[in-house]
Formats: structure tokens, C-alpha cells, sequence
């Protein structure tokens, strides 16, 4: 993970940062905090101490969580195909990376804004719009 991370910053993050571009993700270090530390054991010391030298202290400015309980996580991921190696690793897995992002979240409230994602889509939308425009200073939508 940390490999293909590194691999992610230098060919396509830091080229757009330099262009001053946006860039958006939908996995970066928190995944691995959490997938790896949180919910599957590796040591968080570690983790840090790879995150520090591989990703050069880059912090995203804006995390957005969207929350869901495990449950309805799992049927959407079930429902549209998507089931994969992560979905068969069961809900307490699951419980437990969400009690780390959650965890996280808390630890870090000034970076990571955490969305209800159990509402309809046109409302998370709306929810991850205004959290944008909050977090990063702009008119708000």
C-alpha cells in the first residue's frame, strides 16, 4: 500500500499540485491507518513513520467520512455488484475501520468533516457540497 501510495503522489498528486490544480482522492493515508492499523493490527508508530517518509508530511486539506452504519454499507456494496475482498471480510472487520475513521474524524475535526451517508444521495450531495464550501472558504453552493 505504501508503494502504490508514494507511486500516486509523485506521478499524478505533486504534478498537480505544482500546476495548482485540486486534487481529489478517494483513498490516501487515512485509508491505510485505518484498513492496515485501525481494523487489521499494524502498528500505528509504523504506519506514521512510513506515512512521514513516503508521503513528505502531504495532509490532505479536506477529508470528507461518509458514514453509514456497516449494515447498509455492506447491502449497497452487495446490491450493485461491488462486492469484493474487503466486503467478505465480515462486519465486525467492517465495525472496526468504522469506529477507526470515526476515531479519526474526532482526533482531527479541523480536517475531516464526517457526512451522513444513510440519507438519499441528493442529500449527501448537498451535505458534502456545503462541507466543501465551509472547510475551504468558498461561497456556499
Amino acid at each position: 500500500m505504501a508503494a502504490a501510495r508514494a507511486d500516486h503522489l509523485s506521478r499524478l498528486i505533486e504534478p498537480a499540485l505544482a500546476r495548482g490544480a485540486w486534487v481529489l482522492c478517494d483513498r490516501y493515508a487515512d485509508s491505510t491507518r485505518v484498513y492496515q492499523g485501525g481494523a487489521g493490527g499494524l502498528e500505528p508508530a509504523l504506519i506514521d513513520r512510513l506515512h512521514e517518509e513516503i508521503m513528505q508530511a502531504r495532509v490532505p486539506d479536506l477529508t470528507l467520512l461518509l458514514d453509514l452504519p456497516v449494515a447498509t454499507g455492506l447491502a449497497r456494496r452487495h446490491a450493485d455488484g461491488n462486492g469484493g475482498r474487503f466486503e467478505a471480510k465480515g462486519a465486525a472487520f467492517h465495525e472496526a475501520v468504522r469506529r477507526a475513521y470515526l476515531e479519526l474524524a474526532s482526533a482531527e475535526p479541523a480536517r475531516i468533516a464526517v457526512i451522513d451517508a444513510a440519507a438519499d444521495a441528493d442529500a449527501v450531495a448537498g451535505a458534502v457540497r456545503c462541507a466543501v464550501a465551509d472547510r475551504l472558504g468558498l461561497a456556499a453552493p
